[in-house]
């Protein structure tokens, strides 16, 4: 038998206002996620940016003497003169180097300043291509707080257990951010390919899921810049003997070079694959002409200030009131 409480039976006023206040509002002194999702959104307005589903950003093209992977298109690396130096001599690319480094200094400020976009390079190539020299070169001088450069080596354990572009997007630039990736999300239809060490039928899926990895950062806002350093056989076997000569290179040597220089062929075939099947129009692939460190520097470095000036970064509208303020002594 229920116990009555008043006239009524029904319960009191307080024990009523009490009911309909926790049907009203449950967990009132706890919001769900949803409201603090909702809440950070509006304290981030207007620094994401407002992207169509079907718009991207419009590229500049690349510096002379780089070749751009038409998209849709059959490509080979063979028909390109990994000696090509853009139509510049050394002496001329060397001091045209650092007014490039300057105008990326100059761009990056405003970008990291800006904090509504981002921008992505990333670098591919066969062993002893010049990846690391070429982001030590080009990106001397940048602000680091701004810059994060990625090299991708061997997956771990933890990153085995995941899809195999988890590793690459945990470490996408934030807004404001540029990101260098030093080999990329290409390993797993390049390595992964030559050594058979998935299924053919898996890396040949990859194709179509990396330029959808792709076209999500760049409807995020990140632009992407990718870069495939191209040197002939020739040169990388005159790298590989440079660092058995000098004592001080030895530590860059791997015998298990020597091993993946058998399978060249075997690379050049995927690296053909790769580069044509993802090299669309938002985020195209870029063949450098390698076998020449000073002219692959300048091409570089022109390519990523063009894009970075056609991204067009500003510097945020000053606080109102400053013109009124006066520091104390």
């Amino acid at each position: 038998m229920a116990r009555k409480n008043g006239k009524d039976g029904k319960g009191s006023k307080a024990e009523k206002a009490r009911e309909t206040k926790s049907q009203a509002a449950p967990g009132a002194d706890h919001p769900p996620s949803s409201a603090r999702w909702a809440r950070a959104a509006d304290a981030g307005a207007g620094t994401a940016p407002s992207l169509s589903p079907h718009l991207h950003p419009v590229l500049p093209p690349a510096a002379p003497g780089i070749v751009t992977v038409a998209p849709d298109q059959r490509f080979s690396l063979a028909s390109v003169d990994p000696n090509a130096t853009g139509g510049l001599d050394k002496a001329e690319a060397k001091a045209a180097l650092e007014a490039q480094r300057e105008r990326i200094k100059a761009l990056q400020e405003k970008l990291y300043a800006e904090r509504r976009r981002s921008l992505l390079v990333v670098f591919q190539a066969i062993d002893t291509g010049g990846k690391d020299g070429t982001i030590r070169n080009v990106l001397e001088g940048v602000n680091p707080q701004g810059c994060r450069v990625w090299s991708f080596k061997v997956p771990s354990a933890e990153e085995l257990d995941q899809d195999f572009l988890w590793r690459y997007h945990a470490r996408a630039p934030g807004r404001g951010l540029i990101g260098v990736f030093n080999r990329s999300h290409y390993e797993d239809v390049l390595v992964v390919r030559v050594k058979g060490l998935v299924p053919e039928e898996t890396w040949r899926e990859r194709y179509g899921l990396i330029n959808d990895f792709e076209r999500l950062l760049t409807l995020s806002g990140t632009v992407i810049l990718k870069f495939f350093l191209h040197i002939s056989k020739d040169e990388q076997k005159e790298r590989l003997e440079a660092r058995l000569a000098d004592p001080t290179k030895h530590w860059k040597f791997d015998p298990a070079d020597l091993v993946e220089r058998e399978s060249w062929n075997a690379y050049q075939t995927a690296f053909d694959d790769a580069l044509c099947r993802c090299s669309t129009p938002y985020a195209p692939w870029h063949v450098v002409p390698a076998n020449r460190k000073w002219a692959r520097n300048l091409m570089v470095a022109r390519t990523i200030a063009d894009t970075l000036e056609a991204m067009d970064p500003h510097f945020p509208e000053p606080r109102a009131g400053l013109e009124g303020i006066k520091v104390p002594d």
